[in-house]
C-alpha cells in the first residue's frame, strides 16, 4: 500500500472503531482535510484491493482485510509513541506527527522486536489500546470524567482530544495518566467541574472534563 492508502484505511479505522457503521465520503474529507470527489478516487481503490466495502452513495466501512491492515498501521503509531516517550524522553504532545511518519515502515519484523523491546505494552502515552502482532485489543472500562458523579473517585487511563495544546493544559495542572481525580462537584450554570487531583483542588470547564477519560476505583 501506499502512504496515502494507509492514511485512508486508518482514518476510516477511527471513524467507525466505537460502533463499526458505516461512514460518509464527507466525514472521511473532513478527517483528511481533503475532497470528497479525492475520497471517492481512493475508495475505488481500496474496494479493488478488497480493503473496504464501497458503494456510491451508500457510505464505506472496512473489510476484515482492511480491519487488520489498519490495525496494524495503528499498532505500529502507537508503539512508536510508547519507543519517543519512554526511551528517547520525548513528551506525550511531541510524538504524534513523529509516529505519523514512523508508522509507515514496513518491516513487521521490526515492529514486533519493538514491541518486545518494550515490554509488550497495550497502551500508548495518551491511554490509547495498542493492538497485538494478531489485531487482538485490550479495552479498558473507562468513561468520561464529565460523566462521573458526586463524591466518585477515578483514575485517568486517556485522553479524548490528543492535540498538542491540550496535552500542554494537562501538563500544566499536573494531570496525567494515573493521576487520581475525585470528582467533587458540578457547576449547573456552564457545567463547569470542581475536582482533586491527587489531593490538590481545581476547577475545570466542562469541555476539559469531556476530554478526560478516567477508570472508577
Amino acid at each position: 500500500m501506499t502512504f496515502s492508502e494507509e492514511n485512508y484505511l486508518k482514518a476510516i479505522y477511527h471513524l467507525t472503531a466505537s460502533n463499526d457503521a458505516e461512514v460518509s465520503t464527507n466525514a472521511i474529507a473532513e478527517m483528511m482535510e481533503t475532497k470528497a470527489s479525492s475520497v471517492t478516487d481512493m475508495l475505488k481503490k481500496l474496494s479493488e484491493k478488497d480493503l473496504v466495502h464501497y458503494k456510491k452513495y451508500q457510505g464505506v466501512s472496512l473489510t476484515e482485510n482492511g480491519k487488520l491492515a489498519a490495525k496494524m498501521i495503528v499498532r505500529k503509531h502507537r508503539l512508536w509513541e510508547v519507543f519517543l516517550v519512554e526511551k528517547l524522553n520525548f513528551t506525550w504532545d511531541e510524538v504524534h506527527d513523529i509516529a505519523e511518519q514512523l508508522e509507515h515502515i514496513k518491516s513487521e519484523q521490526l515492529i514486533n522486536r519493538l514491541d518486545d523491546f518494550l515490554g509488550n505494552p497495550t497502551e500508548d502515552p495518551h491511554g490509547d489500546p495498542i493492538p497485538d502482532a494478531n489485531g487482538r485489543i485490550v479495552k479498558v472500562e473507562k468513561q468520561l470524567l464529565s460523566e462521573l458523579h458526586e463524591n466518585q473517585i477515578g483514575v485517568c487511563v486517556g485522553v479524548k482530544d490528543t492535540s498538542s495544546e491540550f496535552l500542554k493544559y494537562l501538563d500544566k495542572q499536573e494531570i496525567a495518566l494515573g493521576s487520581r481525580i475525585e470528582f467533587l462537584s458540578k457547576e449547573s450554570f456552564d457545567l463547569s467541574v470542581k475536582i482533586k487531583v491527587d489531593g490538590k483542588e481545581l476547577s475545570i470547564s466542562n469541555k476539559i472534563a469531556s476530554n478526560l477519560f478516567v477508570k472508577l476505583v
